[in-house]
């Protein structure tokens, strides 16, 4: 039986794990990416130690228009497969409070045992080659479909869309895959940066920036909470950052892009109930009556806090309001190449859920960041990542005569 042919446009996570899924499935492998090499987004993550996936999922910790859908693609291949799955390729991994990492810390070892099984199971891997269009075939004795590049065009029974977005600075992230997505006439909610910093209206941020803090964000729309994240704050000249604010910057981005008010409300003390802070700072001062507010902080905030908290020289009751409710308007978010990843993308309801395969146009598969849906930090991404990138892998090499009528329904 002649095997299938799987074109993968993008050699990042998802393409690499789809790559080498439908390689098992027997199916004949080509991956082709516009960088020099595959996986260059991967050492990246994680602040160069790849975090893979995280022990503790739930539908809150993934954004999309589509949750429940979402959710339920999630579930087609869990975490415990994924561990399995690196582990099969023989990475070993190390647990950090939930947070799953290569035992080496180095996302090049992701990169690499990916490339290396790939070799091994004679995957064809094309680099620098920029994909310009995808288009299904018309030749009667081939139903699939021709694949487009500036040098050469590309025969496959089925195609897998997985290259990415244009978040993050690394080379070729520039989302050439949603202009293939729109021509192919999949309808896309707009790209927005997430995982991203937050940009602040007011004229303090110099005097506070370079600071690292614990903390609590709130994020407020119109009044209204709909975000929260703890952890450690970055206070900089344009602003806030760290990873709480990764945390909410996703649905910050879209809120503003819809045109309404936001305000982060900073908590520089969040263990404290705001009475409780009070009666500490009175204490305080009552143990040490010669020190004036400034020095009554000192050993509590680094001293750049100290003079943003006590600007004005408030009494000690505005003071503890403003170490636990301190206001950031919210003027929008650092650019998509300052994001980690992306919000928004291709819409889910253009895919089945079980397969990844598109519904108006069979053959073709969707996996990755190019959809919309996006993590918090943690791992998340790159679950999405391995799930969708497993999904459509083996999907598009069994094709439809190895489907049950229910995964085709779905």
């Amino acid at each position: 039986m002649k095997k299938r042919n799987v074109c993968i446009i993008g050699g990042g996570a998802s393409g690499m794990i789809a790559a080498l899924f439908a390689a098992k499935e027997g199916a004949a492998v080509t991956i082709l990416d516009h960088n020099d090499k595959v996986g260059k987004k991967i050492l990246a993550t994680g602040n160069g130690r790849c975090n893979l996936t995280n022990l503790y999922q739930d539908p809150s910790c993934y954004h999309s228009s589509e949750q429940d859908r979402a959710w339920e693609i999630l579930q087609q291949f869990d975490v415990q497969q994924t561990i399995r799955f690196f582990s099969g390729l023989g990475l070993y991994t190390r647990n950090k409070n939930g947070g799953i990492y290569p035992f080496s810390m180095q996302a090049q070892s992701v990169r690499d045992v990916l490339e290396l099984e790939a070799r091994q199971e004679k995957i064809k891997i094309k680099c620098k080659e920029h994909v310009k269009e995808i288009i299904p075939s018309l030749k009667e004795d081939f139903p699939g479909f021709q694949v487009v590049t500036e040098t050469w065009t590309y025969e496959a029974d089925a195609v897998i869309l997985a290259c990415g977005s244009r978040a993050s600075l690394v080379e070729g992230a520039d989302g050439s895959g949603y202009d293939l997505a729109k021509k192919l006439g999949l309808s896309m909610r707009k790209p927005l940066p997430a995982l991203v910093p937050l940009k602040g209206k007011g004229t303090y941020f110099s005097k506070w920036a370079g600071i690292r803090t614990e903390g609590k964000i709130s994020l407020f729309a119109a009044g209204r909470l709909v975000d929260e994240a703890a952890g450690e704050l970055q206070l900089t000249e344009y602003g806030i950052s760290g990873i709480p604010v990764f945390q909410v910057s996703s649905q910050a981005a879209r809120l503003l892009e819809e045109g309404i008010s936001l305000t982060a409300v900073l908590d520089f003390m969040p263990d404290f109930e705001e009475q409780a802070l009070l009666e500490f700072l009175k204490g305080r001062q009552q143990a040490r009556s010669y020190k004036n507010q400034k020095e009554l902080l000192l050993g509590i905030f680094p001293k750049k806090l100290v003079d943003v908290l006590t600007e004005g020289k408030p009494d000690l009751e505005t003071l503890a309001g403003r170490i636990k409710r301190f206001p950031v308007k919210i003027k929008g978010s650092k650019a998509m190449e300052a994001a980690q990843v992306c919000s928004g993308g291709v819409l889910l309801k253009n895919i089945r859920p079980k397969t990844m395969e598109c519904v108006e146009l069979p053959g073709l598969y969707l996996a990755g960041e190019i959809l919309d849906v996006d993590g918090i930090c943690g791992g998340y991404n790159l679950q999405w990542a391995w799930t969708t990138g497993a999904l459509a892998g083996i999907h598009a090499a069994r094709g439809k005569e190895k489907r049950s009528c229910l995964e085709f329904n779905n």
